[in-house]
């Protein structure tokens, strides 16, 4: 079993002692072989603590995403999404458009923040000072709500694609991942418009 680590405000309190605002912001449907990539970026009010059990979305249930990521939403100073999709992602690469997601989730902030923190070990930005966090959505607590908040939304948008697509690929349950039931799909039916084509030819 995974141990579920409760991811800490302790990357944040340094700015908060200087009244600066911190955005966490995360990325989820990178290794997905179809739909989008979807960041989240979200400023928490300064000295938020992580009193509702928010860690990396992959260790929660459906129902326990939703709920958690509703409350983050009524407390967040602001949120942002970023999406980009299937078509950009064949165009200009995965590790872009994450990078382009992410920006937009920035840009999209009603307020702009002092510091961004960002899960993973690669990040660029002209303007905003940022710190990368590998694993961050394990140890710190904004990048943890924006795992929450991006997977939330980007699992709305596959359900709504589900119903565009032959059920077999299940799409609804895996979320464009490739799972066995979806690659036998592929294999039987071929792709449909949501898969991403730089990614099946690695698998095909």
């Amino acid at each position: 079993m995974v141990k579920k680590e409760i991811p800490s405000n302790n990357y944040e309190i340094p700015y908060w002692k200087d009244s600066l605002l911190v955005a966490g912001i995360d990325e989820v449907g990178r290794g997905a072989l179809a739909g989008p990539v979807v960041s989240c970026a979200i400023i928490l009010p300064i000295g938020s603590t992580n009193d509702i059990g928010c860690i990396d979305s992959k260790l929660l249930s459906v129902k326990e995403r939703e709920k958690i990521s509703e409350i983050l939403k009524q407390r967040a100073i602001s949120y942002s999404f970023g999406i980009v999709d299937h078509h950009e992602i064949d165009k200009i690469n995965i590790r872009k458009a994450t990078l382009k997601a992410m920006h937009l989730a920035l840009k999209g902030l009603s307020i702009n923040p002092h510091h961004a923190l960002i899960d993973g070990n690669y990040f660029e930005h002209p303007t905003i000072p940022y710190t990368t966090i590998i694993k961050g959505d394990y140890h710190c607590y904004s990048i943890a709500a924006a795992s929450i908040l991006a997977k939330v939304e980007r699992d709305k948008i596959m359900m709504e694609i589900d119903n565009h697509v032959d059920p077999l690929y299940y799409f609804a349950k895996n979320k464009g991942y490739g799972t066995l039931a979806h690659r036998k799909a592929l294999q039987e039916l071929g792709a449909t418009p949501y898969h991403r084509e730089t990614f099946l030819s690695r698998i095909l």
